[in-house]
């Protein structure tokens, strides 16, 4: 495609440091590779999506995601949820421990949950649990040490979702020792497989198995099931650049590739060396707009940007071909991705210059926002501003590092960025993501009054067609608005050495490292 040779750059190749290898095959030090380094391992705060990668190596919380995006227990054995909905008695499984050794009991759920809704904590979820969100938690009590009871203000059919919810840390419960005296976060103990050894700002962060894990049985699934590990040691080695990542895996100084480039998929996939595999992503990679913006503001203008576009284009370009265009937050995998939200627009220039003409646009530039650490939001910007310019939008490309991207991002800074969403396994909370009240959340792109009390809606309601409804009215009238520009769910590309086993892409695209082993003599 004519685009796409706008994305071809110089590989910067590097090398990599070995890491000797152990005698044992199970005391071998598994080496993933992550794109940045965390932000912090506080569950659900001042997170992104690499440190809730890790983070959900080491806590855990009541319940947690399968494969298929459904629900089950985790620490919780057993749920019970009272007829009207706004009770979920959690009962705890037995003998369960902290990486310290020590009991966790029903008094820690609460602790935990207390610093959690507490507004100082800037946990990520905390307006979804307290009202402003899917949920209103009116109180937690524990009637005895294996026993939690949330009791809610009114009933929701995404409570359970939330508690799992990646991006809220999975509502991990830790030790108390996690918090010093003067109620600064230390480090994450939890009861999950593994436990922090060592983290060095830049350059990796290190996990040992945890001796005291308590495994629930049953089958490895999502973060439930039996999340043993089979390694010693786990290394997540911050390497920015792709094109040394990939040396690495070659070499075999790096183990596992989680996000591989969808560039180098045809080129792996012929290797002995590697094994990969790929699922349908639930995330999101797309285009955002400040509505609130002296120029954005006008709808015409986002319009005429979306009209300028050739999506499938832009798509086959950003993957490789390897995933379709996608306009909707719901995500194509989700089993409420129907035909509104397949229908793609097609290009139309003349009316894109006819809505600019309208809104009186002059050729005023447009700053768009751009990471060179998720290559595929540079490469985005590139695309955008060749098309765009072809129906005379004048667009300026500002690159920046990631963190400070999000940090715009969270302070709704900005005119226009590329942007990338974790995914959501729920379209209602697909669409929470990206809607709210800009006063109140200004990482919000959409806040649509009618849009949001639909949105609220829709978590209350547990039958399939009517939930279908309500989503497809969102679905237009989120476009007719055009605070964002979706752009594809994308593919999640795993690769891993020939001796790597069990290890396992799934649609939330984090990488799992528990049960995830090198062959004996390997």
């Amino acid at each position: 495609m004519k685009y796409r040779s706008l994305l071809k750059t110089t590989a910067v190749m590097a090398l990599l440091a070995a890491t000797a290898d152990t005698a044992m095959a199970q005391d071998k030090m598994m080496r993933v590779r992550i794109n940045a380094d965390i932000r912090s391992t506080d569950p659900g705060v001042n997170r992104d999506a690499n440190s809730d990668a890790i983070v959900l190596h080491m806590v855990e919380g009541l319940v947690g995601y399968k494969d298929d995006a459904s629900i089950a227990p985790l620490l919780a054995k057993s749920i019970d949820v009272t007829a009207d909905g706004k009770a979920y008695t959690f009962k705890l499984r037995d003998g369960l421990k902290f990486s310290n050794g020590e009991p966790l009991t029903s008094a820690d759920v609460l602790a935990s949950w207390q610093r959690y809704v507490d507004p100082k904590t800037a946990w990520r979820c905390l307006k979804d649990v307290t009202g402003s969100g899917v949920a209103s938690v009116t109180s937690v009590t524990a009637p005895d040490s294996s026993t939690v009871i949330f009791t809610l203000e009114k009933p929701t059919a995404l409570f359970l979702a939330t508690l799992a919810r990646t991006d809220c840390g999975g509502t991990g419960i830790y030790h108390k020792s996690s918090i010093d005296a003067q109620g600064k976060w230390v480090k994450p103990v939890g009861t999950g497989p593994f436990l922090l050894q060592e983290w060095r700002s830049g350059q990796y962060v290190q996990l040992a198995a945890n001796p005291n894990y308590v495994s629930p049985g049953g089958e490895r699934t999502g973060y439930v099931g039996d999340k043993t590990p089979k390694v010693s040691t786990v290394r997540f080695m911050v390497i920015p650049d792709d094109a040394a990542a990939k040396a690495g895996l070659y070499s075999g100084d790096i183990d596992v590739i989680s996000d591989l480039n969808n560039a180098d998929v045809e080129e792996l996939s012929a290797s002995k060396q590697l094994k990969v595999d790929k699922v349908a992503s639930m995330g999101l990679t797309g285009l955002l707009f400040q509505t609130r913006d002296p120029l954005l503001k006008d709808v015409r203008i986002r319009k005429a940007l979306l009209l300028s576009l050739d999506i499938p284009q832009i798509a086959e370009a950003l993957t490789n071909g390897q995933s379709p265009a996608n306009l909707s937050v719901i995500p194509v995998p989700s089993p409420y991705s129907g035909k509104v939200q397949k229908d793609v627009p097609a290009r139309d220039l003349a009316e894109a210059r006819k809505l600019l003409a309208e809104a009186g646009y002059n050729g005023q530039p447009i700053k768009w926002l751009a990471t060179k650490f998720y290559p595929s939001l540079f490469d985005a910007a590139v695309l955008v501003q060749a098309m765009a310019q072809e129906a005379d939008i004048n667009i300026e490309i500002e690159t920046l590092d990631w963190a400070t991207l999000l940090d715009r991002y969270t302070a709704g800074n900005y005119s226009a960025m590329s942007f990338t969403y974790s995914a959501r396994l729920d379209p209602s909370l697909s669409f929470d993501m990206v809607s709210g009240n800009k006063d109140k959340s200004p990482n919000k792109v959409w806040d649509n009054p009618e849009g949001l009390k639909l949105i609220a809606e829709s978590t209350t309601i547990s039958n399939d067609k009517q939930r279908q409804a309500l989503f497809d009215k969102l679905e237009g009238m989120i476009r007719a608005d055009v605070p964002l520009i979706p752009l594809y769910s994308g593919t999640r590309i795993g690769a891993v050495r020939a001796n790597v086993e069990g290890y396992k892409t799934w649609p939330v695209g984090y990488p799992r490292m528990w049960g995830v082993s090198f062959a004996a003599g390997k």
